[in-house]
């Protein structure tokens, strides 16, 4: 079971990386701050039940028809392809072998080829898009983060999910990602792992920051906050402390919480926008509260508890990376097999005890039980239900909205480059 990282292996993932951070494996890259996606941070399992999430815009993710859907001959061929990013898996003490995988083999008779290629969705998602345009053959599985997930369903290249196949998804998921307004009816993507975005500080440095309206504006804190790079992680975060539903917004509302943060900017509160990278600056006191995804700071407190993680009363987001079918993938059957057999809630356990991020799978806190008390006591492993509760995933763009929102916010976050 990996608590954290060591120093060897945060040098090899940097040196991979081209000198970024740890992975900031959900974030659509800016111009300005581009951190590779790689590393572990990590946020474990979630208990069952607790919350629901608010009502959403009713606009599903069209999945139109697309003539190059392959024949599935998962009846034959007893083969699967599966990738995801580096270091999301359960491994043995010597990073040897994966248990939970190998144990699937085991019992299914499925041989599976594990890969860990995704470092970024852009830059993933460009290599995948003109090899499904091209009919040409893709991995059996991939794991992408929601809005690349909602990109792929909405561009007609991800296979649609036989429900009846996956009993155990539809037993154990979780409410909170039961309804998404990209795949509304879970037809398309299934959670391998989900998490939170908050606020975090160093209780070593200053005291306790509580509101994203604290972050952006207390004196003590100007020039050493941090935001993160992600645009609907930050914009959601600063919509809920300005009282509206990231889930369900408007122009006005997202133009709103443009004002706010650029006044923050302006003021000189931000110092950077960044992915993972925070995470050793926080670490270290240079950082003196960001934004967050609590599985960092997971990883941060096992080596210093002045760490804290605070989900805002106002709301937290709750993103995931879901497990999906190419359209070109030929294995249909046996990916419905894998993802069914991580929805046990004792397989669902043994990787959540690995990676620490939110597991979407109900019944996994019992079992974690098992594996390590402490990691099923940890409140930001298991939030309880009133935060749960105010969680919300952010609502599903258009793409000419995509494109007008994000032109706003790289001009803001270009004026924290810039200085």
């Amino acid at each position: 079971m990996r608590r954290s990282l060591t120093p060897e292996a945060r040098e090899v993932l940097r040196t991979v990386n081209g000198g970024g951070g740890v992975r900031t494996h959900r974030a659509p890259r800016t111009a300005s701050r581009r951190g590779l996606l790689l590393g572990a941070a990590g946020l474990g399992v979630l208990a069952a039940g607790g919350g629901t999430i608010a009502a959403l815009r009713s606009r599903d993710t069209a999945a139109p028809t697309f003539t190059c859907l392959a024949r599935d001959v998962s009846e034959t061929e007893k083969t699967l392809v599966f990738n995801n990013w580096p270091l999301y898996i359960d491994l043995t003490e010597d990073e040897r072998s994966r248990p939970t995988l190998e144990a699937f083999q085991e019992r299914s008779g499925i041989a599976v080829t594990y890969k860990e290629e995704i470092n970024d969705n852009v830059e993933f998602m460009a290599g995948l898009t003109p090899k499904l345009a091209a009919c040409a053959p893709s991995d059996d599985i991939v794991v992408l983060t929601d809005w690349a997930s909602a990109q792929l369903i909405r561009d007609g290249y991800a296979q649609r999910l036989d429900l009846a196949r996956l009993k155990n998804v539809e037993a154990n998921l979780l409410p909170n990602l039961r309804i998404r307004s990209w795949d509304r009816d879970r037809r398309y993507a299934v959670p391998w792992q989900s998490g939170l975005s908050g606020i975090a500080y160093h209780g070593g440095e200053v005291r306790p920051v509580r509101t994203v309206e604290e972050l952006l504006t207390r004196s003590d804190l100007k020039g050493r906050v941090t935001l993160l790079s992600d645009m609907r992680d930050t914009i959601g975060l600063i919509m809920q402390s300005l009282g509206y539903n990231a889930s369900d917004f408007s122009e006005s509302h997202f133009e709103e919480a443009i004002e706010v943060l650029d006044s923050a900017v302006e003021a000189g509160q931000i110092v950077a926008f960044t992915g993972n990278e925070y995470a050793e600056d926080l670490g270290n006191g240079d950082v003196a509260a960001c934004m967050a995804w609590s599985g960092d700071v997971v990883q941060l407190q096992f080596d210093n508890d002045a760490i804290q993680f605070v989900a805002p009363e106002t709301g937290s987001m709750l993103f995931s990376d879901n497990m999906q079918v190419p359209v070109t993938s030929a294995h249909l059957d046996n990916a419905l097999n894998l993802m069914n057999y991580y929805y046990e809630p004792a397989v669902a356990a043994e990787v959540a005890a690995y990676v620490n991020y939110i597991c979407p799978v109900a019944g996994a806190q019992a079992e974690m039980e098992k594996i390590d008390p402490d990691l099923a006591a940890n409140p930001l492993i298991f939030p309880d239900p009133d935060t749960l509760a105010t969680t919300r995933i952010f609502m599903a763009l258009e793409p000419d909205e995509e494109a007008r929102y994000r032109a706003r916010w790289d001009q803001v976050v270009a004026k924290v480059s810039d200085k």
